[in-house]
C-alpha cells in the first residue's frame, strides 16, 4: 500500500515507518494516525523483525497531534480521536518485533506519546521532547499519562506533564526518557546499526520477551489509559481547551481562566 503522509520500507527484517509531513513538523492528522495504524499491519504481515518509527526532514521527530483539528472538537468527537491516537500507540506497543522511535528533532505531545509506546527510544542530540498538551487547555491524551509515569517515575512524570516542560535529550536521558543519545552526525547510521542488531536476533524468543516485559505493567495500564481517555476528551469545549489551542494557532500567549 501506498499513503500520502507516511511511507513504509522493509529491507533485511527492518521496516522503517515514516511519518512524512516535514512542512507540517510531521504532526498528526486523522489521516496520517489511520495511515500508520494500517502500515503497522502491512510491517507485521511483511514479518518485520524489528520496527523504526521516524518522522521526515530535519526539524521534527513528530511534533504532536494537530491542533487545528482539534481545537473545536466537542467531547464525543475528542473521544473518538483519542480513541484513535490509544490504538496507533497500542498497536506500536504490541507490535511483534522491537519498535524503535528514531527522535529526531521535536518529539511533542502526541510525538512524544508514540515514542513512549515504543520499546526503545533513541535521540538525536539536537532532539527536545515534551509533554506539551497543558498549555493547550488539555493533558495528554494516547497513553501518556501512563507510559510516562512507568519510565521516569511519578514526580518526574508529573513536573513534565504539569509544567509542559520541553527539554534536551541529554536531560532526556538522565531522566530515563530515552535510552540513548546520538551526536547529530552519527544518528541515522546508530538507528541503522540498532535496528540491524535487534532484527538479527531470534525472532519468537525476541516475541516472548517482548511479551513478558509488557505483561509487568497490563494489570493496571488498561484502567489507566481508560481513564485517561475520558479525561482528555471531557477536557473538550472547555474555555481552557478552546482558548489554549486558538492562541496556538494565533501564535500569542493563552489566556486561561
Amino acid at each position: 500500500m501506498t499513503w500520502d503522509t507516511i511511507t513504509l520500507d522493509v529491507d533485511d527484517g527492518v521496516a522503517t515507518l515514516t511519518v512524512d509531513r516535514p512542512a507540517q513538523l510531521n504532526a498528526l492528522t486523522v489521516d496520517t494516525l489511520e495511515a500508520i495504524e494500517e502500515a503497522l499491519g502491512e510491517a507485521e504481515a511483511a514479518d518485520a523483525r524489528a520496527l523504526v518509527l521516524a518522522g521526515a526532514g530535519d526539524e521534527a521527530f513528530v511534533a504532536g497531534a494537530d491542533i487545528s483539528y482539534m481545537v473545536e472538537l466537542s467531547t464525543p468527537e475528542a473521544q473518538a480521536y483519542a480513541e484513535l491516537g490509544h490504538r496507533v500507540a497500542g498497536a506500536i506497543e504490541s507490535f511483534p518485533a522491537p519498535t524503535v522511535a528514531a527522535i529526531d528533532g521535536y518529539a511533542f505531545g502526541g510525538g512524544c506519546e508514540l515514542a513512549l509506546a515504543c520499546d526503545l527510544r533513541v535521540a538525536a542530540e539536537s532532539a527536545v521532547l515534551g509533554q506539551t498538551e497543558i498549555d493547550l487547555g488539555i493533558i495528554p491524551g494516547w497513553g501518556g499519562t501512563q507510559r510516562l509515569s512507568r519510565l521516569v517515575g511519578d514526580e518526574t512524570a508529573k513536573r513534565l506533564v504539569f509544567l509542559g516542560e520541553r527539554i534536551d535529550a541529554s536531560e532526556a536521558a538522565e531522566l530515563g526518557l530515552v535510552g540513548e543519545v546520538v551526536d547529530d552526525d552519527a544518528f541515522d547510521d546508530r538507528i541503522d546499526e540498532l535496528a540491524g542488531e535487534l532484527a538479527a536476533k531470534p525472532a519468537f524468543a525476541t516475541r516472548a520477551a517482548k511479551e513478558a516485559l509488557n505483561a509487568v505493567h497490563d494489570g493496571t495500564q488498561r484502567g489507566g489509559l481508560a481513564l485517561e481517555r475520558r479525561a482528555w476528551s471531557g477536557l473538550f469545549g472547555t474555555h481552557d481547551q478552546r482558548e489554549g489551542m486558538r492562541a496556538f494557532l494565533e501564535k500569542r500567549e493563552p489566556e486561561f481562566e
